[in-house]
C-alpha cells in the first residue's frame, strides 16, 4: 500500500485547525503530521518535519502567510503549498501565486473541492478555486501581473520592515517585537523609523490604518 502524503496545517484559529485536521485525517491518502498557528512556526515545522504539502492560511500573527510561502519555497522548493483563505481579491490571489503557492482555495470550499485541490497540487498541478473570478484566473494564465504598485507587498519595504509594521499594527511594543523577532529594541526602532519615513506615516494610528487597508491585519 502506498504511503500517505504527509501534511502540515497552518491556521491561527484553533477551532478551524482542529476541524481541518479531522477533515483531512479522514482521507487514507493524507496524513496530518503537524500544525502551526503562524507563518514563522510554519517554516520551523517544515524544516523539522519535511512534509509533502502545507495547507497555508494567509492572515496570521508574527509572520504573514505570504512571507511564509516565500521562505518555504526558497528553502524547501519541493514542498507543495496550498493556500486556504477567505481572501478572494486579485491582489491576494496574485501575491500568493507569485510567492510560490501551488494552489489557492477559499475557506467556503466544500470538502470535495479541498480534497481535489490538495491531491491536484501533490501531483504537480496548479489549482485555483472556481469561486475565484474568471477575470483573475484568465489574467494569471495570460501572464498578467498583480496590481502591486500600491500593495503592502511591493519593494517599498524590506521583509523585516513589513514584519515590524504588522506587529506594530497588532499593538506590540518595541521590546515585544524585539523578543518575537530575536533582534534588539534598537534595531526595531531603526526599522520602525525607516518604514514610517518610506510610507510617510507619522504615528501608530496611521500605521494601523495602513496595515488594515492593505490587509495585513484584521480591522
Amino acid at each position: 500500500m502506498k504511503k500517505p502524503y504527509r501534511l502540515i496545517i497552518v491556521e491561527d484559529h484553533t477551532i478551524l485547525r482542529e476541524g481541518l485536521r479531522a477533515l483531512v485525517g479522514s482521507d487514507p491518502e493524507l496524513e496530518v503530521i503537524g500544525e502551526a498557528s503562524n507563518g514563522r512556526d510554519a517554516v520551523r515545522r517544515v524544516e523539522k518535519l519535511g512534509p509533502d504539502l502545507v495547507l497555508m492560511d494567509l492572515s496570521m500573527p508574527e509572520m504573514h502567510g505570504l512571507e511564509a510561502i516565500k521562505e518555504i519555497k526558497v528553502r524547501f522548493p519541493k514542498t507543495k503549498i496550498l493556500t486556504l483563505t477567505v481572501h478572494k481579491t486579485e491582489e491576494y490571489v496574485y501575491a500568493a501565486l507569485q510567492a510560490g503557492a501551488d494552489g489557492y482555495v477559499l475557506k467556503d470550499a466544500t470538502h470535495g473541492e479541498l480534497s481535489l485541490a490538495m491531491k491536484s497540487v501533490l501531483k504537480g498541478n496548479q489549482y485555483l478555486s472556481p469561486a475565484i473570478s474568471a477575470k483573475v484566473i484568465e489574467g494569471y494564465l495570460g501572464g498578467a501581473k498583480a496590481p502591486l504598485e500600491n500593495s503592502a507587498w511591493d519593494d517599498t519595504l524590506t521583509r523585516r520592515q513589513r514584519e515590524i509594521l504588522k506587529l506594530i499594527a497588532e499593538g506590540h511594543k518595541n521590546k515585544e517585537i524585539a523578543d518575537l523577532l530575536f533582534i534588539s529594541p534598537k534595531t526595531v526602532e531603526k526599522h520602525r523609523s525607516n518604514l514610517m519615513r518610506k510610507l510617510n506615516l507619522h504615528n501608530v494610528a496611521a500605521i494601523t490604518a495602513f496595515a488594515i487597508e492593505k490587509g495585513l491585519v484584521e480591522p
